[in-house]
């Protein structure tokens, strides 16, 4: 019996140091210093995890200590090393290496694009009327992305780069014509590269469904249902609805993006799993 019970206050005590040393968890890092398009991502990751201290415990954050492109990022989660989480834009190939949270982040506006081109062609675009006329156009994309799979696959031409930072270049000296963006991304990289000549296009609009989810590896189930169940009770509690419509990083698509008034091509997402939950209109962005 005083062994049993010694046993007990053993496990406890270990049960409650593993607590409160908590959580660790690793993420990607941007791959330039000045990127700030993962700010929102990473305030959803950690909204997400204080709603579930209580029942969880705590945690802590701890970043890669190098940049990783998309494709390095998605073998390291994969096979478990450097990261333990990561956000991205789903596709097929992915859901089968990653273990997908299946709540859009950005309630699928990623899959709204609108163009950064240079300033000398502003007049060439207001002159598309049609998605037939853009096809005439070359899009840069990044080589990795499921993007470039889709505008291919919707007949659009794409000339892929290998970094991020480097397509900025590439448009500058017009090896493309222009590069497609999520609504919350143009305007705050313009302010990046504002000696590049280059505008956010004011006219048209690519639209397909592209949901970018939180990964983590395929036997961290515990780290998913942990951020899944964060995210689905700030959904119920509208602290989500409140970051996605007041983040700095967003804001612009609100005030600068004028979806309504442009002229929109649909397009269609080869690359979507049949598992994304499109009839679940909560997760998703109506205007």
């Amino acid at each position: 019996m005083k062994r049993s019970f010694c046993i007990t206050i053993m496990l406890l005590l270990c049960w409650n140091f593993s607590y409160s040393k908590g959580l660790v968890v690793r993420h990607i890092r941007p791959e330039q210093k000045q990127d700030q398009r993962n700010l929102y991502y990473f305030d959803v990751l950690r909204l997400a995890l204080d709603k579930t201290i209580d029942t969880d415990g705590p945690y802590k954050f701890k970043m890669a200590k190098s940049a990783m492109l998309q494709r390095r990022s998605i073998e390291s989660l994969a096979t478990g090393q450097l990261i333990d989480v990561m956000w991205t834009m789903t596709s097929k190939k992915r859901e089968e290496r990653l273990l997908p949270i299946r709540i859009p982040i950005l309630k699928g506006l990623l899959g709204h694009r609108v163009f950064i081109i240079r300033k000398q062609d502003k007049e060439k675009f207001a002159l598309i009327n049609t998605l037939e006329d853009l096809k005439k156009l070359t899009a840069g994309q990044g080589h990795d992305w499921p993007d470039t799979v889709i505008l291919k696959a919707n007949g659009l031409k794409v000339m892929a780069g290998s970094n991020y930072d480097g397509l900025f270049h590439m448009l500058q000296h017009g090896r493309f014509d222009y590069f497609p963006r999520g609504v919350n991304e143009p305007w705050a990289e313009i302010r990046l590269h504002k000696n590049k000549g280059l505008i956010v296009e004011t006219t048209l609009l690519l639209e397909y469904p592209a949901p970018l989810y939180f990964f983590v590896n395929k036997q961290n189930l515990k780290l998913a249902d942990r951020i899944e169940r964060g995210l689905r009770l700030a959904i119920q509690d509208n602290s989500f609805d409140r970051l996605f419509r007041n983040h700095p990083a967003n804001k612009e698509i609100f005030d600068l993006a004028n979806m309504k008034n442009r002229k929109i091509f649909k397009l269609k997402n080869p690359l979507l799993p049949p598992e994304t939950p499109l009839k679940e209109r909560a997760l998703w962005y109506t205007p």
